[in-house]
């Protein structure tokens, strides 16, 4: 008999619920801002489909539930009719190449200016504490606290948004609930000082974003719902005091909605940017999670593996090398090299630059 050659780990396939994968390799959610006027354009029909593969995973960059929910120049929403019709092509693309295609669904909170608001509003979050500096060359307008009576209106948002997601054609969708993006200013205690029932305790830190995923798990099903969390994160200046009982707390409380995934990111990604290292670990968040669990934070080939082969993570998300590299899991099959990404064409608006133009190993060949 010969001898078959080992599988790679994540090149195994895997029941996601009622999702049938090939492989463990998740498109991690990037944000490329290049939907005009929040409205998803004709040119993300092939950077999706580049990167989508028979029984693979893809996550889409994270998308505007309402008009308040702006922070970026450039990207896209779900709250219009004509949103939710220019996602369409898209996401028929990615089914065309048999891919499974969720939806990020967002609000930015304070991460915003007014000169994204309707009217030029104040933006909205759990606080009316400013982020401090300019990160990132952007300008922030100090935000405006949310009333208690004004979040379950926030909370319709994101369901109406998961509503027409599923309308787009999209397969489910992953709240975004991490970093320093609303919801983790609800979440985190270095951001949210409330002192109604949604600040406070960890229960009560915790309501608005738990609130969010019932409404949507009501609208579309557990079987269709993700959320990614970051409680270990600094981004937007929203840093909690205890992240691993935040983490712990969240995922618990997830499991009485039985949804469909866990989408966590590395301690070792504290900011926007490079790993730190950290004596951190999600394997109790991990091990108490009873759907199907996702790293994400700066893995490459071996660690993936490592991830998969150890039970530490069900998949594993890839951001820039997958952005760089469309034929991602082909070139971890073959261990063959990769693109280098260029961080300077990450949110250029230039509609092939730095976004479908990365080749392929063929054509490299």
């Amino acid at each position: 008999m010969v001898a078959e050659t080992p599988t790679l780990p994540l090149l195994t396939p895997y029941k996601m619920g009622k999702f049938n994968l090939s492989h463990r390799i998740v498109l991690a959610p990037l944000t490329r801002q290049r939907s005009y006027d929040n409205v998803p354009q004709p040119h993300a029909v092939l950077y999706y489909s580049q990167r989508a593969t028979k029984g693979g995973l893809l996550i889409s960059e994270a998308t505007g539930v309402s008009d308040t929910a702006q922070g970026y120049l450039h990207a896209p929403g779900i709250w219009t009719r004509e949103q939710v019709e220019a996602w369409k092509p898209i996401v028929d693309a990615v089914h065309a190449k048999g891919g499974i295609f969720f939806c990020q669904i967002w609000h930015v909170g304070r991460v915003s200016n007014s000169g994204f608001q309707p009217d030029g509003q104040a933006p909205v979050s759990s606080t009316d504490k400013p982020i401090s500096s300019q990160v990132e060359g952007m300008e922030f307008t100090p935000p405006r606290r949310l009333r208690t009576d004004e979040i379950p209106q926030i909370v319709n948002d994101f369901r109406i948004a998961a509503r027409n997601a599923i309308e787009a054609g999209f397969d489910g969708v992953e709240i975004h609930g991490a970093h320093g993006y609303l919801i983790d200013q609800f979440m985190k205690d270095q951001v949210n000082d409330r002192t109604d029932q949604y600040g406070g305790s960890l229960e009560n830190r915790c309501r608005f974003a738990l609130e969010v995923v019932g409404a949507v798990v009501d609208e579309i099903g557990a079987d269709r719902v993700g959320i990614r969390l970051s409680p270990y994160a600094n981004y937007g200046q929203a840093g909690d005091s205890n992240p691993g009982a935040l983490g712990l707390y969240m995922v618990e409380s997830l499991n009485k909605y039985g949804i469909l995934f866990c989408h966590m990111v590395e301690p070792r990604m504290k900011t926007v940017g490079e790993r730190v290292e950290s004596p951190h670990s999600l394997l109790p968040m991990r091990k108490a999670f009873n759907g199907t669990f996702i790293v994400a934070g700066g893995y490459d080939r071996e660690e993936g593996n490592k991830a998969i082969a150890e039970n530490y993570s069900d998949l594993v998300a890839y951001g820039r090398v997958f952005l760089a590299n469309p034929d991602l899991p082909r070139r971890f099959e073959l261990d063959a090299p990769l693109n280098k990404y260029d961080r300077r064409t990450f949110y250029t608006t230039d509609p092939v630059i730095g976004y479908t133009d990365y080749p392929f190993l063929e054509s490299t060949a």
